[in-house]
């Protein structure tokens, strides 16, 4: 591998410099309430949120290529394995700690192989449709968990389901004031982010929310703190599981790192197009890996390319990575001098603005959008969410994969098949292929919309049978438009070759047009060729028309 060092920050110059270390503060300003609210989806201690925007943002900026995107805690990866790893040790402990360590750790080795072995094309196999599912899901799963904390209320399931139950059955030990304070932070922030979206409520809503719990003693009146937060760089290491463990941790660091791989490129991709700029997205595979292995050795959790916290840095201004290493250089400051203050930050402003995050990852336009455009992927997205609240992330995730590969292969299995038929005018335009008609007397113009595979090689003989048994003249001339068809594989190839022979015998002449040169060489291989004829194929369907009598001007329409 040869690698390229700050590909997302070279070229730098003055002017631009300035502005990225100013959008840098900004973003802190605004991301590291954020980070400390993804440490509570994780379970983890509240100061390990910003342990993720440290040696994590570093490693990104120094091993990856985009300019924009921005690698830290996020909510999708902290539910992952938060929910998978609550059942083997208590949130927050120090097996927990080390359990969640681990997970990074993997998760950074299998970043590691993708790049090693140029895998970066699985994040295709998560579609957008299915994203936006997957978000939603995670969205509604994390608004749920907080609800606990916003009502003062201890729930400890860490399954949505058992979580609504628990609160539906516990709603009258719900603290008044803890509930107008939680109700107060997202207020604020919802309304700020429709009419002031510059303005760093969150981080405004954290000093208001430590300056009042301080002066007016919350955590006396029944309002939780998060308590003690240590000073200092975090303790380096390597985490420490036994072996059992680590087998059971595999599935988990396996979910985390696909939705690395395809949320990750999914935010580089979106802005690299929106700024007319190149991405290496084997370089960025490498910055997740090195992000990944920063947060194992340095007490943190998984990082990932957050979508929101990108859109945010580009707000702010960000044109490259050196936004986010001054974010870091702001965190080394925090973590120095600035951590006392944060052990009076009640739990409910935290769970309020991750509540806010939460509601965020709810895309409702773009859902609107999948409804109206496709129905279908529409339902897939619907389905990707619901498995997520209902089943789990990880099984979320395995499901949204196999949805979107069974929906890939249904299309493949049953494609849009037309034939050419004239309209009043007479002209021959392209209708769905309906056995009863065709294109003139004596001829049929037939398209397959998809590569001819096992799945759909007897659909396809099938219906250019029934097409010729029931047409409404005998047929002579059968004309495929083989456009759409760029492969042919062993099993098709014997079905299309029995038709072919079929066809013959009844005294139908079968014209091939529009075949490529990789579908030709297919069709020679497989002896397809030598039934029908080399003269019988061509490669435009105007030649094919041509052959079989038509004239050129009706051919061209």
């Amino acid at each position: 591998m040869r690698f390229k060092f700050f590909k997302g920050l070279l070229p730098l110059e003055w002017p631009g410099a300035l502005r990225d270390a100013l959008a840098g503060v900004t973003l802190a300003s605004m991301n590291i309430p954020q980070v400390l609210g993804y440490a509570r989806i994780a379970g983890m201690p509240v100061v390990t949120g910003l342990y993720t925007v440290l040696l994590p943002l570093i490693g990104f900026a120094v091993f990856g290529s985009s300019r924009h995107l921005v690698v830290a805690a996020d909510s999708a990866t902290a539910t992952i394995f938060a929910s998978g790893l609550t059942d083997m040790a208590p949130a927050g402990s120090a097996k927990y700690v080390a359990l969640v360590g681990m997970v990074a750790l993997l998760t950074a080795g299998f970043l590691l192989v993708a790049r090693i072995f140029k895998l970066g094309f699985l994040a295709d196999f998560l579609s957008r449709t299915v994203l936006v599912g997957f978000l939603a899901g995670v969205g509604v799963q994390v608004g749920i968990a907080m609800l606990g904390n916003m009502l003062g209320i201890s729930v400890t399931s860490a399954h949505t389901t058992d979580q609504l139950m628990r609160l539906a059955q516990a709603w009258q030990q719900t603290r008044p004031q803890t509930l107008a304070l939680s109700v107060l932070v997202v207020a604020l922030i919802l309304a700020c982010k429709r009419y002031a979206p510059r303005l760093p409520m969150p981080l405004l809503t954290v000093v208001g929310g430590i300056a009042a719990s301080y002066v007016f003693h919350f955590s006396r009146h029944g309002i939780a703190v998060i308590g003690p937060v240590p000073t200092g760089w975090p303790h380096f290491g390597v985490p420490m599981v036994s072996w059992r463990e680590l087998i059971s941790l595999v599935p988990i660091a396996g979910s985390c790192f696909v939705v690395i791989i395809a949320q990750s490129a999914a935010a580089a991709r979106v802005f690299a197009d929106r700024y007319h700029e190149r991405l290496d997205k084997d370089a960025d595979i490498l910055g997740l890996s090195v992000a990944n292995f920063g947060a194992a050795l340095s007490g943190a959790f998984v990082v990932n390319g957050s979508p929101t916290q990108t859109a945010m840095a580009d707000r702010a201004g960000a044109r490259s990575q050196l936004a986010q290493l001054v974010f870091a250089g702001v965190v080394v400051l925090v973590l120095l001098f600035l951590t006392a203050p944060l052990q009076y930050l009640p739990h409910c402003v935290l769970a309020g603005i991750v509540f806010t995050i939460a509601l965020g990852l709810i895309d409702l336009k773009s859902l609107r959008d999948i409804r109206r455009e496709s129905p279908g992927e529409y339902a897939l997205a619907l389905a990707t969410a619901a498995a997520v609240v209902l089943v789990g992330v990880e099984e979320g995730i395995l499901l949204a994969i196999a949805l979107s590969l069974l929906r890939h292969v249904r299309h493949s299995y049953r494609p849009h098949t037309t034939l050419l038929a004239p309209d009043a005018q007479g002209r021959w335009l392209p209708v769905p292929a309906t056995p009863g008609s065709q294109t003139a007397p004596g001829l049929i113009v037939y398209r397959f919309g998809a590569d001819l595979f096992f799945a759909n090689d007897n659909r396809f003989a099938d219906e250019v049978r029934q097409l010729i048994q029931r047409a409404p003249s005998p047929v002579q001339w059968f004309v495929v438009d083989a456009g759409a068809i760029t492969d042919l594989d062993y099993s098709a190839a014997r079905s299309v070759r029995a038709l072919c022979e079929d066809l013959t015998e009844r005294g139908v002449t079968l014209v091939f047009g529009r075949v490529n040169d990789y579908l030709l060489a297919d069709m020679r291989r497989h002896g397809i060729a030598e039934v029908i004829g080399d003269d019988h194929i061509f490669p435009t369907l105007h030649e094919a028309l041509s052959f079989a009598g038509v004239h050129s001007a009706r051919a061209t329409v």
